[in-house]
């Protein structure tokens, strides 16, 4: 709910990244190339001849993608549920989905095309099954290479697209004030949002699910989301601070936005702690073979540790601090959850795909390290070039003035 409050864009506002922009990118881009590159080195001398490359660079395109998936997700469902508090900080949100696909894009091709070249990549089950694997080659219809890189292309052309649209229509408004232009996403928003689950489902399966084959889970696709829906919460609280930090958008975003991004960073920490408990419990109860053999090696060897940390530092802990409305009101708790739930987030999609390559036990690589400070550090540069050709406020958005004047009651 909303009161009036202070509802015009103040006329001494900053709302343009303006040098900002060039401090960013000087920092980035030389970091995140560095790190790419000292990655490339480690898979090149590492002794399995880049397989364990592979799967550094698939858990960075994961982790880089949810962020994009998230902010996609964000921009989506603030038209179709007709969202008055979100304008202040949408923006930030359509420039991350925009800025974060083509480097998503560049690291799955790297292990995409290698696999179309004749390498097994991370998917050395499926690509190269053994002859009396039935499984396998019943399921070879869909997990073969030319169709997984078919569909992987398919989806990255149906999410850049998806956020080109709204991202463009967004800007359009900026410079023509056409209310009109609001009603037509919100149009839009209802086939979006429907074909967006679908192929996050379906990315998630191909993509992670997929590294152990004769597993499956029809919640695994959700389980991604939930957790992606954690990462842009967490981002958008920390980018959110760091404009403010640095003059930008002072007036505009204030504690009321940030409490609601408080409670959506909760709500979501206890809807990814639901999916992962429904899912782990079904299995379990059940007890079938083919369905616990992907929990094996994460219960039954050090990766056990990792189980526990996902249990406590995913949900138990910001659960608990995050239940009260002052955590999500003071700017300092606030950061130091959304600056956990990035951490542990990336702990988990390492969960979720490293004991597939090492399942005797938890087994941590300096390269694991190097791909994902790389590709965050290039995808910052990105944005941050991107950042400078726009407002950071929609402008002529017709919900602005309220979303100025929020306030929680």
């Amino acid at each position: 709910m909303s009161a009036a409050h202070n509802t015009e864009l103040h006329p001494d506002e900053d709302i343009k990244m303006g040098a900002l922009s060039g401090r960013l990118q000087k920092i980035a881009w030389p970091v995140g190339i560095l790190a790419l590159a000292a990655t490339v080195i480690l898979g090149a001398t590492h002794g399995d001849h880049f397989h364990r490359f592979y799967y550094s660079v698939l858990i960075g395109l994961c982790y880089c993608l949810s962020v994009a998936v998230g902010a996609l997700f964000f921009v989506i469902i603030q038209p179709l549920t007709r969202s008055q508090w979100s304008p202040v900080v949408r923006r930030i949100a359509e420039i991350l989905t925009t800025t974060f696909w083509p480097v998503a894009a560049l690291l799955a091709a790297c292990i995409i095309i290698p696999m179309l070249a004749g390498s097994a990549g991370p998917y050395h089950h499926w690509v190269h099954p053994a002859p009396d694997d039935h499984i396998l080659h019943n399921k070879h219809a869909w997990l073969n290479v030319p169709f997984f890189a078919a569909r992987i292309g398919f989806y990255f052309a149906v999410w850049i697209g998806m956020s080109r649209y709204f991202f463009k229509k967004s800007r359009e408004q900026d410079q023509s004030g056409d209310p009109a232009i609001s009603e037509r996403l919100r149009v839009a928003s209802g086939p979006a949002i429907i074909v967006f689950a679908l192929t996050v489902c379906f990315g998630a399966f191909d993509l992670l699910m997929s590294l152990d084959p004769h597993w499956f889970s029809t919640m695994f696709g959700v389980y991604y989301f939930a957790g992606s829906a954690v990462a842009i919460f967490s981002t958008l609280a920390l980018i959110g601070m760091y404009l403010q930090r640095s003059g930008k958008l002072a007036r505009s975003i204030t504690t009321e936005h940030y409490h609601d991004i408080g409670k959506l960073m909760f709500a979501f920490v206890f809807f990814w702690s639901y999916v992962a408990f429904s899912q782990f419990m079904l299995i379990w109860y059940a007890n079938l073979p083919e369905e616990t053999v992907w929990f094996q090696p994460r219960m039954f060897t050090s990766w056990s540790s990792v189980s526990y940390l996902l249990l406590f530092g995913h949900f138990v802990f910001p659960f608990l601090f995050l239940l009260s409305r002052w955590t999500k009101r003071l700017r300092a708790p606030l950061a130091f959850f959304a600056v956990w739930l990035m951490f542990i987030h990336y702990v988990d999609i390492f969960w979720l795909a490293m004991p597939e390559h090492t399942p005797e036990g938890a087994s941590f690589h300096l390269m694991d390290l190097t791909a994902v400070v790389g590709v965050a550090f290039v995808c910052i540069g990105w944005a941050a070039r991107a950042a400078a050709k726009v407002n950071l406020i929609p402008v002529e958005d017709p919900k602005l003035a309220i979303s100025l004047g929020f306030e929680n009651y």
